[in-house]
């Protein structure tokens, strides 16, 4: 797939078949992914990437933390608020979420279950837990971050379908707990994947972008 393709095709999946992914075309994803560019090639991205009973037992304690209304302790800071074109989108998203799952503005149980679905990790497969070096600070998530676009672009490449999951970041004790991760290595997010079960009405809707005029000034 041309990477136009991907681009067009690549979208937020959330909700996924339980058929796993060959070890082959994941060890692909890493390959393509690891062309990423990053400060003096320092690639500070590591991956822990999880599938099967393993995975199992981390989604069960990461939804009963969650559900059971533990204080959020991320090793980065979350936004401490949206506002303008930030929050309009934001809400825009939310509206398109949940109108495709019938979920009415009233129905804050409906929308909390589904809040709660993050945790399950949408029944994807297999999840990579990002990290990045603490000691390269803000830099470090920038190209963690450049990571990431690459990750789910050679993803989409190959057949796969991801979701970008900053919600795994509220609980990094827990990751460390199950898999051994040093207190170094500081939390990012998650990445969902397999394969997308495109007949769910969650995975009907496509978010929108905003023109190349709202994001680019031209100068000269």
């Amino acid at each position: 797939m041309e990477l136009e393709q991907a681009l067009v095709k690549r979208f937020s999946t959330r909700q996924f078949l339980t058929k796993p992914v060959p070890r082959a075309d994941i060890e692909r994803i890493l390959e393509l992914s690891q062309k990423s560019a990053s400060w003096c090639n320092t690639q500070p991205w590591q991956l822990t990437i999880v599938s099967g009973e393993p995975l199992e037992r981390f989604r069960a304690a990461l939804f009963e933390k969650a559900s059971s209304g533990a204080t959020p302790d991320p090793d980065f800071e979350f936004p401490a608020r949206y506002v303008g074109d930030a929050q309009k989108r934001r809400v825009r998203c939310a509206v398109q979420l949940y109108g495709a799952l019938g979920i009415t503005r009233e129905d804050r149980a409906g929308a909390q279950r589904q809040a709660l679905e993050n945790f399950r990790l949408f029944g994807a497969p297999h999840v990579a837990l990002v990290t990045t070096d603490e000691n390269l600070g803000f830099w470090g998530g920038v190209d963690v971050g450049i990571y990431l676009g690459a990750f789910t672009l050679a993803a989409q490449s190959v057949g796969v379908d991801t979701i970008l999951q900053a919600a795994l970041a509220n609980y990094p004790g827990l990751v460390r707990e199950h898999f051994g991760i040093p207190e170094g290595r500081k939390m990012v997010c998650g990445i969902s994947f397999g394969y997308g079960d495109h007949a769910h009405p969650v995975n009907s809707f496509r978010t929108e972008r905003a023109a190349i005029g709202e994001v680019a000034r031209w100068v000269g």
